[in-house]
């Protein structure tokens, strides 16, 4: 059970999948569409992974996998993942959990976050946020400039010019 508390509490997102599970590939599909960066442990190519497969067991998960964590707690399997995100609740759960921002983290970068809703003047910011063009939050400023949002940043990433942006902004050290 130690090895699974510390493995979710290293990272916002973690699925633990097997590699030819179909359903754990359509919810780690479902992940990577909103532009989250889970850590994915494939329990069938791990040295750990039958311990850890009965770690999860005794969790009471049956079937095992997947299995998906956010913020360092148990949320469920596929059922409970397809459920949140029809009901539109899994999206506000994965940015409460800060999954963009282990993008950052994974390049050693540690920004500065405002949770809008938990400042004083929140909705003040909101509203000068959308006067920029940014509708929807997370808005990521890197080096006093708006990028945008998670689709953004993603796409960036993707593109491979996020890393070098921040190198030049003098917020990764090379």
């Amino acid at each position: 059970m130690d090895v699974v508390t510390r493995m979710v509490s290293e990272r916002p997102v973690v699925i633990f999948s097997r590699s030819s599970c179909s359903m754990s590939h359509t919810v780690k599909s479902l992940f990577f569409e909103f532009g989250v960066n889970p850590a994915v442990y494939e329990l069938d190519e791990i040295s750990r992974g039958g311990e850890i497969e009965q770690a999860l067991l005794r969790l009471g998960r049956n079937p095992i996998i997947p299995a998906v964590f956010i913020g360092g707690e148990f949320v469920g399997g596929a059922n409970e993942i397809i459920s949140l995100h029809l009901q539109r609740s899994l999206q506000p759960l994965l940015k409460n959990a800060g999954a963009l921002w282990s993008l950052f983290n994974d390049f050693g970068v540690n920004p500065v976050v405002y949770e809008l809703d938990e400042i004083p003047r929140g909705q003040e910011v909101e509203q000068v946020l959308t006067a920029l063009g940014c509708g929807m939050v997370p808005a990521v400023f890197i080096g006093g400039e708006l990028v945008g949002g998670t689709n953004e940043i993603m796409s960036l990433q993707l593109k491979r010019v996020l890393k070098p942006m921040l190198i030049r902004a003098g917020a990764l050290w090379v």
